[in-house]
C-alpha cells in the first residue's frame, strides 16, 4: 500500500544524519487535477533550512515510472520558472482565459516520470532559513539537496529505490554535477555504513553554465558568427573588437580563474570578458536567452517571469500551496546571487570535471542546448564536451554527429555514446521546453528509456 504523507507531520529523526528536522506536506489540487500532487517544506542542517518543492507523480505509470528533480539556474532562481514556463504540468496563464490562472500543458515531463521542483538554494522561492542564512557555495548547497533528497525518498516511501534523475538549466549547469557527486560520493559511505542508497541514475542539463573556459568563445561564435542564426546579429566593428580582445580574455582568465584561482585577479579578467565580449549583446536589446527576438518584462527577458512572481504571490495561490514564509516570491533572490557573485563560484572549480567523474563512475549524462541561445550557448557547451577527459573520451570523439527527429521532423543534431550524449535542439533558446515543448518531452521519454534519439 502506497504511503500518503499527512497533512502536517511534526519534527522527528529518520537517522543520525538528519536530526531535528521536520516535514510539513499538503496534498493539493494544484495545477494538475489527474495526478496526486504535493507542496510543502522539507528541513535541513538541523532544521533551520526550510527547502520548499513541488511534487507531481506521473501522468503515465506512477507506480513504476522514475522520479526526477527538476532545479532553474540562477544562481538563486526558483524552480517555479520551469515548472509554470516550462516543463510543468501546468503553464502560466498569459491571457487570463482560465479560472485558476493556469493552463494545461500536454508536453509536461511528467508525462514520463514523478517530478518534484525544489527552490534551491534556501533563500531562493519559498524556502527560508530562521535567521536569514544564505549558501555561500554550490559545493555547500548540494550536501543541502542531498539532504532533502534523502528525507524525500524516507517521506514518500512508495518511490524508495527508484531510479533518480537530476535536471535542470542554465547555472543548473554548475549545480547540477556538484550535487550528483555529492548523492554518489554518499551512497559509498551509506553503502559501507549499511544504510540505504539513492538510485542515482542520470544528470540532464540543459543550456548549462558549466564549461565557463569556453563560455566567451561561444558567445562570440553565436553573436557573430552563423552558429544560430543564418546572418551575423552584430555590427562588424563590435564583431572585430570582440575577435582582438578574446585571446586576451581566455588568457586572463585562466590565468586567474583556472590554472590558480585568485579572486582579485578572476573577477578582474571576469570584469574584462564582459566589458570587450558581452557587452555588445547586453547594450543591443535582443533577448540574451534568444536572440532572434527581442527583450521584453524584465532583465530575464519574458512578460512570464513577472507575472508568475505575480500569481505566486496571490494569497489564495499561497493558500493552496500550503507556503509558511511571509517574503514576498522572488523568481531570483538577489541577496543569493549576490553571495555567489562574491565568492565567483562558477569559477573557482571547473564543473566538467564533476561531469568526468561521473561518466566514469557509470553514471549517465544528458547534455542539450537550443541553438538561439547566446547566455549559455551551444557552441560553448560543444567545446567542453569535446575537450572532456574521461575514460570514455576516445569512443565519444569517434562518433559521427546526426540528425534526430521527432515525428518526421528534424529537431536537432546528436553525437552520443553509452554514457554521454549531446543534442541540439533547433530553434530553441534558452529555456528548450518553453520554445520546443514536444521535442524536449520526446527527447526525455527517449532518455528515461534508454532509446537512441
Amino acid at each position: 500500500m502506497n504511503s500518503v504523507p499527512k497533512s502536517t507531520l511534526q519534527p522527528q529523526a529518520l537517522h543520525f544524519q538528519f536530526p531535528n528536522h521536520r516535514i510539513r506536506i499538503k496534498k493539493t489540487v494544484f495545477c494538475d487535477p489527474t495526478v496526486n500532487v504535493y507542496t510543502g517544506y522539507l528541513d535541513v542542517d538541523a532544521g533551520a533550512k526550510h527547502l520548499f518543492f513541488y511534487f507531481f507523480e506521473s501522468r503515465g505509470d506512477p507506480a513504476r515510472d522514475d522520479v526526477m528533480m527538476w532545479i532553474n539556474g540562477g544562481p538563486g532562481c526558483s524552480s517555479s520558472t520551469g515548472l509554470l514556463m516550462e516543463l510543468g504540468p501546468c503553464s502560466i496563464d498569459m491571457n487570463s482565459t482560465s479560472s485558476n490562472g493556469t493552463l494545461w500543458n500536454p508536453y509536461s515531463w511528467n508525462q514520463a516520470a514523478n517530478i518534484f521542483f525544489l527552490d534551491q538554494p534556501v533563500g531562493v522561492g519559498f524556502s527560508y532559513a530562521d535567521y536569514g542564512e544564505t549558501i555561500q557555495t554550490t559545493e555547500e548547497a548540494a550536501k543541502n539537496v542531498h539532504a532533502f533528497i534523502t528525507i524525500f525518498f524516507e517521506t514518500f516511501t512508495q518511490f524508495s529505490g527508484r531510479p533518480l534523475h537530476l535536471s535542470g538549466e542554465s547555472y543548473g549547469g554548475r549545480y547540477l554535477p556538484v550535487f550528483a557527486s555529492e548523492i554518489y560520493d554518499q551512497n559509498i559511505i551509506a553503502r559501507q555504513e549499511g544504510r540505504t542508497e539513492l538510485n542515482l541514475q542520470s544528470v540532464i542539463i540543459g543550456n548549462g553554465n558549466t564549461g565557463i573556459s569556453t563560455l566567451y568563445r561561444g558567445r562570440y561564435e553565436i553573436e557573430c558568427g552563423t552558429a544560430a542564426l543564418e546572418m551575423p546579429v552584430q555590427s562588424i566593428s563590435k564583431c572585430v573588437r570582440m575577435k582582438t580582445a578574446l585571446p586576451r580574455c581566455q588568457q586572463r582568465m585562466r590565468h586567474s580563474c583556472l590554472d590558480q584561482f585568485d579572486l582579485i585577479d578572476c573577477r578582474a579578467a571576469i570584469n574584462f570578458c564582459d566589458s570587450e565580449i558581452s557587452a555588445g549583446m547586453w547594450a543591443s536589446g535582443r533577448n540574451v536567452y534568444d536572440i532572434s527576438k527581442m527583450c521584453v518584462g524584465d532583465s530575464l527577458c519574458y512578460d512570464e517571469t513577472t507575472a508568475i512572481e505575480e500569481y505566486l504571490d496571490m494569497p489564495k495561490t499561497r493558500e493552496l500551496l500550503g507556503v509558511e514564509t511571509t517574503n514576498n516570491f522572488t523568481s531570483c533572490s538577489p541577496d543569493v546571487g549576490a553571495d555567489f557573485g562574491i565568492h565567483m563560484d562558477k569559477y573557482n572549480t571547473p564543473t566538467q570535471f564533476h561531469v568526468a567523474g561521473l561518466l566514469d563512475r557509470g553514471v549517465r549524462i544528458l547534455i542539450y542546448a537550443g541553438t538561439y541561445d547566446w547566455q549559455c550557448n551551444w557552441i560553448s557547451n560543444k567545446m567542453w564536451v569535446d575537450a572532456l577527459e574521461w575514460s570514455g573520451s576516445d569512443e565519444y570523439n569517434r562518433m559521427q554527429w546526426r540528425d534526430w527527429a521527432v515525428r518526421g521532423r528534424v529537431a536537432g543534431e546528436v553525437k552520443a555514446t553509452p554514457l554521454l550524449t549531446f543534442a541540439t535542439v533547433r530553434g530553441a533558446g534558452h529555456m528548450v521546453p518553453h520554445d520546443k515543448p514536444e521535442e524536449s518531452l520526446a527527447m526525455i521519454k527517449k532518455w528515461l528509456r534508454h532509446q537512441s534519439l
